[in-house]
C-alpha cells in the first residue's frame, strides 16, 4: 500500500498549542514542548501504517481511529490517500461529535 499524506486539522493545531501553553503557564515550558514533539513524532508512523491506531470506541467506525500516547489520545481520520489528525485530547476525555 502506498504512503498516505499526513495532515493536521486546525482543531488539532489548537489542541497542541493549548497543551504547550498550559505547561508554560505551569512554569514547565520544556515539558509542553517535549509532549508536542512526542505527539508529532507519533503521527509519523501513520503515513505507512494508518490502521495502527485503534478504532475510536465512542463511534466504532473504521475510518476514525486513535493513537493512545498517555496522557493523550491522538484522534485521526483515514481515507484512501490521507490521514488527518483531528484532535489531541487528554486520554480520559470522551469525544462528543465526529470531527
Amino acid at each position: 500500500m502506498a504512503r498516505r499524506v499526513v495532515s493536521i486539522a486546525e482543531s488539532a493545531v489548537r489542541d497542541l498549542e493549548e497543551i504547550r501553553d498550559w505547561y508554560a503557564a505551569q512554569d514547565a515550558p520544556e515539558v509542553g514542548e517535549r509532549i508536542v514533539g512526542e505527539v508529532l513524532a507519533s503521527v509519523d508512523q501513520l503515513a505507512e501504517f494508518p490502521e495502527s491506531g485503534r478504532v475510536v470506541p465512542e463511534f466504532d467506525v473504521t475510518w476514525l481511529r486513535e493513537l493512545i500516547r498517555p496522557p493523550f489520545r491522538i484522534v485521526y481520520r483515514v481515507d484512501d490517500k490521507r490521514v488527518r489528525i483531528v484532535r489531541v485530547w487528554r486520554s480520559e476525555r470522551l469525544m462528543g461529535k465526529v470531527p
